[in-house]
């Protein structure tokens, strides 16, 4: 089922949150609002939900305008960061809430809640309180609960951040499965770069109410439109653009930057204010001295060892350089104050600021 947000505006206490704001959810697509806190997506996704309604605006679901339809009429399943079980019922009486909501008979809701049960890993804890289950199995429940009704669209509210990082990893690969299993169009919603750059089939990028771009998570990371979308969505080192110099012979553009000469093969055109974007990870170490397009000199200024990976941070010219690199153990050990040789990622990306 396709979702769309239609010409939204939302105020709060005087404060324009969304105005004039246009979404498209494709249909049985994963798909993720992302940004940082207070930037609107919790509101769009509780307006989905049928818990806020816009000041303007229509929400569609397959193009029946559902704006005003209460939460209960929406065939909705919603799981939020906390659970939201009820403490007095068993998990299995959990499961089974909104089945019987729906006029499910006792016997077949019963059946229909113990199969998502299973389902979820969780079939021997019919009959426990939510009280006695983990943190992971409580949200296990919650998903449980939500997908037995076979809702028409899923709503997921930050439901893994209240959890350690290896339950994190584990259940979002079960979310993404069960959610792929019954083609169920999905909105979630987090602060999570990783999170959602692992399990969307399409992001939404939000900064301050306004939507900053829309693509597929390789796309976003690898062609950010704007400085705030780079940085964000993975970390990125944003070099001021002083001016474009020209071509080199197999047709890449040579910039004159903060941090010196950097070639690159990005096609953004190059405006007042715009910014080289350089992936921590894609900055490489070379040879003392080295030259050649995109080589730069810089110092060292920081060092720290994070076991796989070793983080510096590097002066180069009037810019301050984060580079990632996989820690070796050969016995080269570079420190702070050591000069450096860095070559920079030709696939660096001109941004637009935010």
């Amino acid at each position: 089922m396709q979702v769309s947000f239609d010409a939204i505006a939302q105020s709060y206490g005087g404060q324009t949150l969304f105005d004039d704001l246009n979404l498209n959810l494709p249909s049985g697509k994963f798909f993720t609002l992302l940004g940082p806190s207070g930037c609107g997506k919790t509101t769009l996704l509780r307006m989905l939900g049928g818990f806020v309604r816009p000041d303007r605006g229509r929400i569609l679901f397959g193009g029946e305008d559902v704006t005003h339809v209460p939460v209960h009429r929406r065939g909705v399943g919603m799981v939020f960061q906390d659970y939201a079980l009820f403490p007095d019922r068993s998990v299995l009486a959990n499961v089974c809430y909104g089945l019987a909501a729906r006029g499910a008979p006792a016997a077949q809701a019963r059946k229909q809640a113990q199969a998502m049960l299973e389902r979820v890993g969780l079939g021997g804890f019919a009959d426990r309180a939510p009280s006695a289950l983990s943190g992971g199995q409580r949200q296990r429940v919650a998903m449980a609960r939500a997908l037995v009704i076979q809702p028409r669209l899923l709503l997921l509210d930050e439901p893994l951040s209240a959890l350690d990082v290896k339950l994190r990893v584990e259940l979002r690969t079960m979310i993404r499965e069960l959610q792929q299993e019954a083609g169920i169009t999905t909105v979630f919603v987090t602060h999570d770069q990783e999170e959602a750059l692992v399990m969307s089939d399409l992001i939404a990028v939000l900064d301050r109410g306004r939507i900053v771009q829309i693509g597929e998570p390789r796309d976003i990371y690898a062609r950010p439109l704007n400085a705030f979308a780079a940085d964000f969505v993975g970390s990125a080192n944003l070099v001021p653009i002083e001016q474009e110099l020209s071509r080199t012979a197999n047709g890449l553009r040579r910039l004159k930057t903060a941090a010196g000469i950097a070639v690159t093969d990005s096609a953004v055109p190059v405006r007042a204010g715009s910014q080289l974007a350089i992936r921590s990870e894609e900055v490489l170490f070379d040879e003392p001295g080295m030259t050649g397009e995109g080589n730069i000199e810089g110092v060292i200024d920081q060092v720290a060892f994070r076991g796989s990976v070793t983080g510096y941070v590097v002066k180069a010219g009037s810019a301050t350089l984060r580079i990632d690199v996989r820690t070796t153990h050969d016995g080269a050990v570079r420190r702070a104050g050591d000069p450096v040789t860095l070559r920079l990622p030709r696939t660096a990306h001109i941004v637009e600021a935010s």
